[in-house]
């Protein structure tokens, strides 16, 4: 399994450029990369060197690929996929007269293909590192989470539904089609169950966003006010996402200075020069070691016997933070993201006794 890395912040930071220069790094190391960047603009191909259009992987160097998502052509790829599974599946197919050329990319809908696509790379075991060169924003907090995030309505509107009338009423009919097709059963109770297909692959995505060693980003900016401010507040997101961030890169910039360190404190903080006419190796030269992303504090701690839950929120403090509870689940919001705790069942019956916000943590006690 690959590490997937990516880089987070304002616009013009040169994200691009460093997400570029950390997959010639860790080629040049012996990893396997891939550089897959999300940009269709002709600037992703000038930067990285490469003047293909094709939306398969490109080889730019020894140990490293590159390729440029389309969401037109991974829908396409999508569509016939599940065109392959009607047939098997069903003896009058449906869909077989709609091409995917004919299809329109929907809101939205582009975020879930190249994740997919991510995934697919991943499980592929040809690459060591997925540089994943996207939006750097709340967009690609949002793609990263999305296991999470559709874990969630899984279990709340599947129960909800399986419980109403209406689930009960269609359930008899609707449950063997549904099973057959795609092996997800359509009861709230079975819904979360490990033969479902659709609750592996959120499983093991959300065990990938869990672990460091898995996916990681890192922070980008420069010493301007806004630039840096922007990163805090990704970096506090990014945290309520459940994602670790390694470090900050401080772009265009000789010598970190003091308020720096101080915004973004205990992260590391490497100081990147400007990439004069193409010459690569002196941005090669100063980026950190993205091995050690595992050293990083942890955006989620669970404390079984003292029955407290640690989050890590820079960048926020505890008037932006609110806390509600729903049985076994605890829903913490910060900013413009949600974060849906499942709780151990070590805390069954358990309802918050007190929080506490203090140096950028918050510890929920039960």
């Amino acid at each position: 399994m690959a590490l997937i890395l990516t880089f987070l912040g304002k616009g013009g930071t040169g994200r691009t450029t460093i997400a570029t220069a950390a997959a010639r790094q860790l080629a040049s190391l012996g990893k396997r990369v891939l550089l897959a960047g999300q940009d269709t603009s002709p600037a992703f191909k000038l930067l990285v060197g490469t003047t293909s259009s094709s939306p398969d992987p490109q080889e730019l160097a020894p140990n490293l690929q590159v390729v440029q998502f389309q969401a037109s052509a991974l829908l396409e790829r999508s569509w016939e996929d599940v065109k392959k599974l009607e047939v098997q599946y069903l003896r009058t197919p449906i869909l077989k007269e709609v091409y995917g050329q004919e299809l329109s990319v929907l809101p939205g809908m582009d975020s879930a293909l190249i994740l997919n696509a991510i995934r697919e790379y991943d499980a592929s075991g040809e690459y060591d590192v997925i540089v994943y060169d996207g939006t750097g924003d709340m967009s690609t907090l949002r793609l990263l989470g999305m296991a999470e995030s559709l874990s969630w309505y899984m279990r709340r509107f599947g129960k909800v539904l399986a419980d109403s009338d209406l689930g009960k009423t269609v359930s008899p009919f609707i449950q063997p089609v549904v099973s057959t097709i795609f092996n997800v059963s359509w009861t709230g109770d079975n819904l979360t169950q490990p033969t479902s297909k659709v609750t592996n692959l959120l499983e093991q995505g959300q065990a990938a966003l869990a672990d460091p060693n898995r996916v990681a980003a890192y922070l980008v900016t420069t010493d301007a006010p806004p630039a840096i401010a922007t990163a805090r507040y990704l970096w506090g997101t990014a945290q309520q996402v459940g994602l670790t961030v390694g470090g900050v890169i401080l772009n265009q910039q000789s010598v970190v200075n003091d308020t720096v360190l101080a915004e973004f404190s205990p992260l590391s903080v490497s100081s990147l020069p400007s990439c004069p006419n193409g010459d690569w190796q002196p941005l090669i030269a100063a980026l950190p070691d993205f091995t050690q992303t595992a050293q990083a504090p942890k955006p989620i701690e669970i404390d079984v016997p003292a029955h407290q839950v640690r989050l890590f929120l820079p960048g926020f403090d505890k008037n932006q933070v609110k806390l509600t509870q729903s049985g076994p689940e605890v829903t913490v919001e910060a900013g413009d993201q949600r974060r849906n705790i499942s709780l151990p069942p070590a805390f069954n019956g358990r309802a918050i006794k007190g929080a506490k916000f203090q140096n950028s943590y918050l510890t929920i006690s039960f």
